[in-house]
């Protein structure tokens, strides 16, 4: 985390969550979403606005973190930015190597070592690492299926509605916490 987050958390340390306003597709692609396009619908039906600043995308990464319920958020200085998740909190990118097995680095630039490998009903391939879950980008499939030809991955198959109840992260923070609201109202 950046030193004036950290800075600002002591400064403001009551300022409250946002929920909504933020996505992660599976491309690694960061969308805003204001209240006009949550209104639209959910993410990724409707996704808003790509994120194509380069030093404001750095900064989420940098800032990409997760609370003890399994919810990704950026920590926009004092405050909680919740990010609604498409597929996985992570989307790894693959570095083929002859001979070996890939190397891994999440769309934030963090190096993850292989824990397992998951297909699930659609075809869509997810990596268990250190780091966590994460989904495999599109562009790397075929460095994927080099590493599942030659041995290096053995993928088990999966559901994904089980992935984040199995790998502790949340896809709508806001669902999430809305639904838990409803469950405990009279």
């Amino acid at each position: 985390m950046d030193d004036i987050v950290k800075a600002a958390l002591k400064k403001w340390p009551n300022v409250p969550a946002c929920y909504g306003w933020l996505a992660l597709d599976a491309r690694g692609d960061w969308y805003m979403r204001d209240d006009r396009i949550q209104a639209a619908g959910p993410f990724p039906t409707v996704k808003g606005s790509r994120i194509n600043h380069d030093k404001l995308r750095e900064f989420i990464e940098r800032n990409y973190e997760h609370d003890e319920h399994g919810d990704w958020f950026f920590q926009n200085g004092p405050q909680r930015v919740y990010v609604e998740l498409e597929s996985a909190p992570w989307i790894w990118r693959l570095d083929a190597r002859a001979g070996q097995a890939p190397g891994i680095r999440s769309h934030t630039g963090r190096d993850a070592r292989f824990e397992a490998a998951l297909v699930d009903e659609n075809g869509r391939l997810y990596l268990a690492t250190d780091l966590g879950l994460g989904i495999v980008h599109t562009l790397d499939m075929e460095t994927a299926a080099d590493a599942i030809e030659a041995g290096h991955w053995r993928p088990e198959d999966c559901s994904a509605a089980e992935l984040p109840r199995r790998y502790g992260h949340r896809l709508s923070p806001q669902r999430e916490r809305g639904a838990a609201a409803a469950a405990h109202m009279p």
